[in-house]
């Protein structure tokens, strides 16, 4: 499985530490380019490419996902991949956005 880290600096040195390739990006212009690239490639029939080649999660950090939160779920809703995850910046947790944990207690209405 390939997995890409979109985000800041030092959580994509972060995640080189442990084997998974990643991009920096500092503003909406990069963060949205990077992701049209691998979108872009991944979208494309497999037999036209390597699986190799494409991502099949991709994880964006918390605050990148809030610059381009349109094409992230619109992405999302075509249920493709690569997978999107979203993790926390390296400032924390965002205020006010639910974790999946937090959507999944809505959506069943149990907590455990």
């Amino acid at each position: 499985m390939k997995y890409f880290f979109i985000g800041e600096r030092e959580l994509v040195l972060a995640f080189n530490l442990v084997g998974v390739a990643g991009q920096e990006v500092s503003n909406k212009e990069e963060a949205l380019t990077i992701f049209k690239q691998i979108t872009n490639n991944s979208s494309q029939n497999l037999m036209e490419t390597k699986v190799n080649e494409c991502p099949v999660v991709l994880i964006i950090s918390e605050e990148v996902s809030t610059w381009i939160f349109h094409e992230v779920n619109e992405w999302q809703m075509k249920c493709q991949y690569p997978l999107i995850v979203e993790v926390p910046s390296l400032h924390g947790k965002l205020q006010n956005k639910k974790t999946l944990t937090d959507i999944i207690r809505e959506a069943v209405g149990i907590h455990v």
